[in-house]
Parts: structure tokens; sequence; C-alpha cells
């Protein structure tokens, strides 16, 4: 996704090989502080079969509605925040109030960049 497709404020975030719980566990917690371009009803569906499975959404990090609270997990989850600098870092660090969260990874860009985190039970 390039800057032009996806304003400032935006990040994308894909959710990989994960448990469907997890993958509910971590977009409820953002959907808690963000608008998000999915439904509160929308639960990641589960694939059949041995293949990975990739669960994304969109959040708008403009606004703050809330902090969200501890979140439990059943593993740790590798979650890939791509977007502006500022809004990433924002993403990230509300994820903070949620869940133990480490960087594992960064790919940085001319204006955007990719950061993949580990999330963990506070």
């Amino acid at each position: 996704m390039s800057s032009a497709d996806q304003p400032e404020s935006q990040v994308m975030v894909a959710l990989n090989g994960n448990s469907r719980a997890d993958a509910h566990a971590v977009f409820g917690a953002l959907r808690t502080a963000f608008a998000t371009d999915r439904p509160a009803d929308d639960l990641p569906e589960d694939v059949p079969g041995d293949r990975p499975t990739v669960w994304t959404a969109t959040f708008d990090v403009s606004d703050v509605q809330a902090q969200p609270e501890p979140t439990r997990l059943t593993a740790p989850v590798t979650a890939s925040l791509h977007g502006g600098y500022a809004a990433v870092d924002h993403l990230r660090r509300t994820l903070a109030a949620a869940f133990t969260v480490r960087v594992v990874g960064t790919a940085a860009g001319d204006q955007e960049e990719e950061v993949q985190l580990r999330l963990e039970n506070r």
C-alpha cells in the first residue's frame, strides 16, 4: 500500500497465523481505541486446512476513543503494522495498554514504515 493510497492517520494491522480468538482479542482492543474499517460484530474467520491465515484491519489513529484494558491471549501474537511513522508509533503505544509489546523487526520507507511486533499477556 503506498502513501498515496493511505491517509497519514491510518495503519493497516495484519495478524499472521494466530488463533481466531487471539485475532479477535487484538482487533477488539484496537477497536476500543480507534475507528476501523471493520464492524464491531465482525469476527475473524478460520480457513480450513493447513494454509496460513492472515487477518487484516485498518485503523484510523487520528482520534483515540478510549485506552484498551489489558487483554488475555492464548499465545503470543505476531502483528505487522504498516503506515506513516507517527501513526504506527501511536498505534504501537496504544497496544502497550493491552499487551506487552516487543518490536521484533522494522522496514523503513520514505514516508511510511512497517513494524513487526510480538504481543504477549501483561
